[in-house]
């Protein structure tokens, strides 16, 4: 996807929410917001919203002299999401199908999103996302994709988010034995997207094989990447990628066989995919 003109307005909203998370004063705040403004009046359209704001942050965390912006709201995220790991369990091994538990399990981390145009409420998100369908629903033809495949790269997003992505890893594991499964995450600390620090943190090596895709943006860019996560992206049989900026950056997309699950949080990913702000998406294709 290309960049479109709300998303201009969302950056630089972005670059105010970023100075309230670091408590920036009064001079630290003129200075990113305006950057991020005067940069913006030669944005390339040409590009994704995370390649253009990539540059963005890495200048905002060069100003506040840190190498992670968001790390105190990750580590937070992070202990809330463990909080629901129990019922979530529960909910997975009770359900009438545990696949799609599984992948909604996946889908309602992702309301865990510093970067998006509308927030939502992590408990009112876990107690409706197993009421509620998919808006766009692939998720049988992905059920019986699976049935065949042999290796899934699964692309993380948010941290948080990524406590969940290891329990819907587990339960894949169990439903498909056979399938050697690849987590892969941000190359260096962008927005609060998982890295290998918060992924080592919650032990997801145990259960799968972790990568660092080398990519610097909050979204799987391809080019992007180190030749080690191209050659697996380019050679699994699946490729399930989490949010709002894998579908950003991956659309259109570069191979067959990938699945996109993501929560809907702004219009111009909305008017893409055909659905409204909030709803729960499963596109395989």
């Amino acid at each position: 996807m290309t960049i479109q003109q709300e998303c201009i307005g969302c950056i630089v909203a972005q670059s105010h929410r970023v100075c309230e998370a670091i408590h920036a004063d009064a001079a630290l705040k003129e200075k990113i917001v305006n950057h991020v403004e005067t940069a913006l009046q030669n944005a390339d359209f040409t590009l994704s919203p995370p390649v253009v704001a990539a540059p963005l942050y890495e200048k905002m965390a060069e100003f506040a002299r840190t190498d992670d912006l968001y790390k105190e709201q990750k580590q937070h995220a992070t202990l809330q999401a463990k909080t629901y790991i129990p019922f979530l369990k529960e909910t997975i091994q009770n359900s009438d199908d545990p696949f799609i538990a599984a992948l909604k399990t996946a889908v309602v981390g992702n309301v865990i999103d510093l970067a998006a145009e509308v927030s939502f409420d992590l408990h009112d998100a876990i107690s409706s996302v197993f009421t509620i369908p998919f808006g766009h629903n692939d998720s049988e033809v992905l059920r019986h994709t699976l049935d065949s495949a042999n290796t899934l790269l699964y692309i993380g997003d948010n941290a948080g988010e990524h406590i969940f992505d290891a329990l819907t890893i587990e339960s894949l594991q169990n439903l498909y034995p056979q399938l050697s499964i690849t987590y892969a995450v941000r190359g260096n600390p962008i927005i609060n997207d998982v890295t290998l620090s918060e992924a080592g943190e919650a032990g997801i090596e145990k259960i799968c094989s972790v990568m660092d895709s080398g990519v610097p943006t909050p979204g799987f860019v391809y080019d992007l990447a180190s030749e080690e996560a191209k050659r697996v992206f380019d050679t699994v049989d699946i490729v399930l990628a989490k949010g709002m900026g894998n579908y950003e950056c991956m659309t259109p997309q570069q191979r067959n066989k990938i699945c996109f699950l993501l929560k809907v949080k702004c219009s111009v990913v909305a008017r893409s995919l055909n659905r409204e702000i909030g709803d729960i998406v499963c596109k395989f294709s």
